[in-house]
Order: C-alpha cells, then structure tokens, then sequence
C-alpha cells in the first residue's frame, strides 16, 4: 500500500480544464499526495481546446492515470483508500448521474464509492445559469454529502491575473482535503478613515 494520501481526480468535459492542471501541478510540487486521473472523452477534448495540451501530456502531471471505461479498475472499490475525489471541471451530465448513482464510467463509479465510503468529495460544477434540474441535483449531492464548488474567483483579493483566480481556487478546493498550501486569504476588511464600522 502507498505511504501516500491519494487523491482522485476527475476531469469532464465541462469549461474550465485549467483547474485540473493546476491542481495536478500543485500536488506534484507539494509532495505527499498521490493522484489517480480519470478523464472522459469530452474531458479530452476540453483539454486540447482549452490548454493546447495532447492527453499524453497531460497524463504526465498525474501519479496514476486511469481509463474512462475501466469500472473494474481500483478506484472503483471502496477498499481502495483514498482522501477522497475532485471533480474538476464537473460537467452537469457528470452531477447528474453521480446525483441519480449512474455508475456507468469510472468518474460516476469512483465518485459513488467516494460517497458511499462517507470520503469527500468536491465537484466544482460549470454551468450558468442553472435549471430546476440543476438545482435539484446538485441538492441530492450535497444531501449525500458532497461538496459542490463552483469555481467563483475571489476579487476581493485584487488578483492580477487568471493564474492567481486559478491557482486560489485549487488552493481552496484542497482545504476540503486538509491540504494546505500558501495562498492569500481574507483577513477581514478596515473601514476607510471617517467612515466608521461596516
């Protein structure tokens, strides 16, 4: 058995792939923490458009690369431990059949042994604006115990770039982990001079 925390990660075809990239980055540099990639096909494609980036490339940043269709590969056991799984990006396909226990890749597999394991997991859901559909999943999820994390950038902290929107999100999403890495945070607000108290 790994000495490792392990850490699935799961991309779809949802916008946003840059998360996933980062993410996997960030644990690399970190240490410590091993990662399984699961990619779906639109999740591929995504990646290509988004980030310019070949599915061999982008294999590289994870520990352990897992294929979309394999169900009977580990992480698709509960005795398989791990920290828990993040989906980033989640597609609203992906939230649906994980909330409806769809286990018919292994993305909504492995996210159903996260949740049947009682482990995290963190789906960081694109979509806007959101339907009744939408809604309503993304509740059953939550009521199962899952964390929905649209990936919403921070302005109060004056980010430059996209980079530093990104690379605080990632940072925020694996506090879910106990994973902590040096980020900005908030550390409340001064009134201006002659304003008084908000």
């Amino acid at each position: 058995m790994s000495s490792k925390q392990r850490l699935v990660v799961g991309v779809t075809g949802a916008t946003g792939a840059i998360y996933a990239q980062r993410l996997l980055q960030v644990l690399r540099e970190l240490g410590g923490v091993e990662t399984h990639l699961v990619i779906s096909p639109p999740g591929v494609l995504t990646i290509k458009h988004e980030l310019g980036m070949s599915r061999r490339e982008f294999h590289e940043l994870a520990d352990e690369v897992h294929s979309f269709r394999d169900i009977g590969a580990s992480l698709a056991s509960g005795s398989f431990a791990t920290a828990g799984m993040v989906v980033a990006p989640c597609s609203v396909r992906t939230l649906a059949a994980i909330a409806n226990g769809f286990s018919d890749n292994l993305i909504t597999r492995a996210a159903d042994v996260t949740l049947k394991e009682r482990r995290r997991l963190v789906l960081m859901l694109r979509e806007t604006p959101f339907n009744l559909a939408h809604l309503r999943n993304m509740t059953a999820v939550t009521e199962m115990g899952g964390v929905i994390f649209p990936p919403l950038p921070a302005f109060y902290l004056h980010p430059k770039n996209i980079q530093e929107m990104v690379d605080h999100t990632v940072a925020r999403v694996l506090d879910m982990f106990g994973i902590v890495i040096p980020t900005p945070r908030w550390e409340g607000m001064e009134a201006d001079a002659g304003e008084g108290r908000l």
